[in-house]
C-alpha cells in the first residue's frame, strides 16, 4: 500500500480535528475493502478516468501514480475526472478520513491503452517532439547564440523589448565551432528528455536523461531529474538557473530556447541568453 506523505497525514488530521464540532463524522471501525468507490474510464477514451467516492460520511482523499510509483496528482473531492494523457499502467488510491482516522483501500489498476491524441493536439508538441517517434535537436552553428531583453518576444509593450541574433560568421567570438551535443524529446510513455553536453575545453561528454514539462501558453520549459539545457560556448557561469528555460521561437526546423543571465560574471545587466537549435540531421 503506498504510503501518504506525513504532512498530508498532518494537514487531514487538523482538519478533522476542527470539524468535528460541525459534523458528525461515524464512529465505525471499517476495512479497507469495506469503502464505497468507484474508479471507472469513459468509454471510447480510456485516457478519461472517473472517481468517484459514495463513502459521503467521509473526508475523501485521492492520489494517483504510474506503473514506477511515481506521484501525478492528488485530491480531496469526492468526485472528479483526470486525464492520464500516456499509454500505461497507473494506480489510483483511495482514502477515506474518518473519525477514528484513515482508512486506505486497495489500490486500483486502471491500463491506458494509447497516448490520448487530442491532449496533444497542439502544433507544438509536434514541433518539439515528433510525438512517440522522438525528436533530436543540436545548435544551429549558423547562429547559434543571440541575447533578448526580458519582454521578448512575447510582450511586445515591455520596457525591456530588443533582441541580437548575429549570424555566426564575422562573431566566432561566440563560442568555438565544434559538436556541442544534443538534446532529444519524446512523448513514447511519457515526458522524456535527454541531453548530451559536450565540455567546454575539451571534446568529453556528458549525458542526462530525465522528464520536462511544455506550457504551452506561458512559452516555458521545465526540466525534471538533473536534466539542463543544452548549450554551447562560455556561458555557463552567468545563469543561475538551466532546467527553467522561455521558448521563444519553435517550428518544425528551428526552436530557440532562452535561460535568464542573472549573475553576470562581467558585470551585465539581466538578460535573456537565447541559444538556437535545428533537428538533427
Amino acid at each position: 500500500m503506498k504510503n501518504i506523505n506525513y504532512i498530508v497525514l498532518a494537514i487531514f488530521g487538523l482538519l478533522l480535528a476542527s470539524c468535528q464540532d460541525e459534523y458528525s463524522f461515524p464512529e465505525v471501525a471499517l476495512e479497507g475493502d469495506q469503502l464505497n468507490f468507484m474508479v471507472t474510464q469513459a468509454d471510447g477514451n480510456d485516457n478519461e478516468i472517473h472517481l468517484r467516492s459514495i463513502e459521503s460520511d467521509f473526508i475523501s482523499y485521492w492520489s494517483y501514480s504510474d506503473s514506477e510509483g511515481n506521484e501525478i496528482g492528488t485530491s480531496n473531492e469526492d468526485s472528479l475526472s483526470i486525464t492520464f494523457p500516456f499509454a500505461g499502467t497507473y494506480n489510483v488510491y483511495y482514502t477515506a478520513y474518518t473519525k477514528g482516522g484513515p482508512v486506505e483501500a486497495d489500490p486500483v489498476t486502471v491500463e491506458v491503452s494509447s497516448n490520448d491524441e487530442e491532449y496533444f493536439s497542439a502544433d507544438e508538441w509536434a514541433m518539439l517532439t515528433n510525438g512517440v517517434e522522438g525528436k533530436t535537436w543540436v545548435l544551429d552553428m549558423a547562429n547559434p547564440i543571440g541575447w533578448a531583453g526580458l519582454d521578448y518576444p512575447h510582450n511586445e509593450s515591455g520596457a525591456d523589448y530588443w533582441n541580437w541574433f548575429p549570424d555566426y560568421a564575422g562573431n566566432e567570438w561566440v563560442m568555438e565551432n565544434k559538436d556541442w551535443g544534443e538534446i532529444s524529446f519524446n512523448l513514447d510513455g511519457g515526458y522524456n528528455v535527454s541531453v548530451t553536453q559536450t565540455a567546454l575545453n575539451s571534446d568529453s561528454q556528458t549525458s542526462s536523461a530525465g522528464t520536462f514539462n511544455y506550457n504551452i501558453d506561458n512559452h516555458r520549459i521545465r526540466f525534471n531529474g538533473g536534466v539542463e539545457l543544452l548549450y554551447g560556448g562560455d556561458y555557463y557561469g552567468d545563469v543561475s538557473n538551466w532546467t527553467s528555460v522561455n521558448v521563444v521561437e519553435i517550428s518544425n526546423n528551428s526552436l530557440r530556447l532562452a535561460v535568464v543571465r542573472d549573475q553576470s560574471r562581467t558585470g551585465e545587466g539581466m538578460a535573456q541568453i537565447v541559444f538556437h537549435y535545428r533537428p538533427k540531421e
